[in-house]
């Protein structure tokens, strides 16, 4: 039996072979199919938008929590969905590898394993070693499921381009297919990033309104994913709307 995913995995490995495309990430079914609607060629989960819309805080939902999530995004759109799949969800190897398997099973045509634990960036080595573990189990299944190195530096504070540089390339080294260090924003930083992961692609954060898709693609980079961004539009939206009708009694 063929398996269901398998054309939307090849479809969405072509999209990073070359030039630059979005990546939006929806939150539930319905965001998915409205994406889908307006023409993206791809989706990603969103671990900040699926802890909202469970009334928890990002980095709060649980593994189970996790994959039902993917299962429900998978099965609500025919685009390829990727994985925002914070750090595998086990401080073991062998947890992350049983975590990837999971979502792999999910639907997933894509996922990235960050290398943050929660208090702090794991030590190299260590972060290394897990994404090698991700790697062995995306290789087990069969399926061609794209790794993603995630770095998790800039957006914790931590703004220094060589370590992020250094982390990444040792990810690509040990399997990752494309790489990503949320929260660059200097041109000149990622257009460093491209260069030293190359040929693999990047993946950059939206992050400010000054960022465009084609002024990144102009520095090599292969996709842009928005985060939580649509999510929080979309509660802020609420929240307005809510704010008025408790205080004004209207709409």
């Amino acid at each position: 039996m063929s398996n269901p995913f398998s054309a939307r995995r090849a479809a969405f490995r072509a999209l990073h072979a070359e030039g630059c495309f979005t990546l939006p990430n929806p939150w539930d079914a319905g965001s998915a199919r409205r994406l889908q609607k307006l023409g993206f060629k791809a989706l990603a989960s969103t671990s900040a938008g699926a802890a909202w819309a469970l009334g928890k805080d990002d980095g709060q939902i649980t593994r189970d929590e996790a994959i039902l999530h993917l299962r429900q995004l998978c099965a609500a759109t025919d685009l390829p969905v990727n994985a925002d799949f914070e750090n595998g969800f086990s401080e073991t190897v062998e947890g992350v590898a049983e975590s990837v398997s999971l979502a792999i099973e999910a639907g997933v045509a894509g996922l990235s394993i960050e290398d943050w634990s929660g208090s702090a960036l794991y030590d190299l080595p260590v972060a290394v070693d897990r994404l090698k573990a991700a790697r062995a189990a995306i290789d087990a299944s069969g399926q061609d499921v794209i790794l993603v190195g995630r770095t998790e530096g800039y957006l914790r504070g931590n703004r220094d381009l060589p370590p992020t540089l250094e982390r990444l390339k040792a990810y690509a080294a040990a399997g990752a297919d494309c790489l990503y260090a949320p929260a660059v924003t200097d041109p000149e930083e990622i257009r460093a990033i491209v260069q030293v992961v190359a040929p693999k692609p990047v993946n950059v954060l939206f992050w400010g309104p000054e960022m465009s898709v084609e002024g990144l693609g102009a520095l090599g980079v292969r996709r842009v994913s928005t985060g939580g961004a649509l999510a929080a539009a979309a509660w802020a939206g609420f929240d307005m709307a809510a704010k008025r009708l408790a205080e004004e009694g209207r709409l």
